[in-house]
């Protein structure tokens, strides 16, 4: 097959509140993703290899909440996880309940490469990262202790059950680390991709497994419609399986931008009364970007040949 298309990536680093003294290096960290990414591509890379390596760079920068960033649920432990889709085949792989992992999207590539399976998790999946050789890392240190502590003490103030976790959030948007990060990209082949990786919620019952590594939730990507990456409440993401309802716009004929407002509408529409905080970034197979969020900030970036470096915001509003 001839080259038909011009790359692009497009990477998130979570919606959510941001706060100045966060926003700027989590700014320089998504570009530095997409910067990574979009090399893949330029030397010739698939839209697989551009997300995985995009994702495990903010999973390695430890300014968001996945991988080195991740936050401690209620029993102080950490639970990675993580997806990717290819959007020639409709192969995906997913993992979940990580506690040591480095890179969490690596190993849901193994999952989608080396296995007949599409979602591997706890045990299961630290067997696998060990037969392939992964790489491990602690990541519950010292600043995930000082935060689980802050996390907590708001919590405590409030005087709430976990049910009512997401109004601290509101309450304490300094102290609890919501951002999910993600990626998706379309090749010079016009074959698109995602993967999405998270920490979790913080202080979240043990066991408990989000959006990020359910396929068409947190992430999906198909060449007949396009590639979505989903960040926020994953149980908001999961109830309307946001990520497959982007791609389903876009297949519709809708461009990637009105495809992720059109399901941010539907959140708010469909999801109300609670806290239902989203935000997507997506592409089609043209190479056209789309981003939206609920939240009052979206950090993340793009990058195509049409730029020098990556194009950075904390919101989606430079893009009408």
């Amino acid at each position: 097959m001839g080259k038909t298309c011009k790359p692009v990536i497009a990477v998130h680093g979570g919606a959510g509140t941001w706060a100045p003294e966060h926003s700027q290096p989590a700014l320089n960290s998504v570009k530095t993703a997409a910067q990574t990414g979009f090399e893949v591509l330029r030397a010739g890379g698939t839209a697989v290899d551009a997300v995985v390596e995009a994702v495990a760079s903010m999973e390695d920068s430890g300014n968001f909440n996945a991988g080195a960033g991740s936050n401690l649920n209620i029993e102080k432990r950490v639970e990675m996880e993580a997806s990717v889709m290819d959007g020639s085949t409709l192969r995906a792989g997913a993992t979940a309940l990580l506690t040591d992992i480095r890179n969490p999207v690596r190993l849901a590539r193994v999952v989608m490469d080396k296995t007949d399976h599409i979602l591997v998790v706890g045990r299961g999946a630290e067997q696998l990262a060990r037969a392939f050789n992964l790489e491990r890392r602690s990541v519950a240190d010292s600043v995930r202790f000082k935060r689980y502590e802050a996390q907590l003490n708001a919590l405590l103030q409030g005087k709430s059950e976990l049910p009512k976790l997401a109004e601290m959030v509101k309450a304490h948007p300094d102290v609890f680390h919501l951002e999910t990060v993600g990626a998706v990209a379309v090749d010079s082949d016009s074959n698109v991709a995602a993967a999405t990786s998270t920490g979790g919620f913080p202080l979240k019952l043990a066991g408990r497994i989000g959006d990020s590594p359910l396929i068409g939730c947190g992430a999906y990507a198909d060449n007949r419609s396009g590639a979505c990456s989903a960040t926020g409440v994953g149980e908001v993401a999961i109830r309307l399986v946001v990520a497959k309802a982007v791609c389903d716009r876009i297949a519709d004929g809708h461009a990637p931008q009105e495809a992720a407002e059109d399901v941010i509408t539907l959140v708010k529409q469909r999801v109300s009364g609670v806290y239902n905080d989203m935000g997507f970034i997506a592409l089609d197979a043209r190479g056209r970007i789309g981003a939206a969020h609920s939240s009052p900030n979206l950090c993340w970036a793009f990058m195509s040949e049409e730029h020098q470096a990556p194009v950075a915001s904390l919101n989606a509003k430079f893009l009408k």
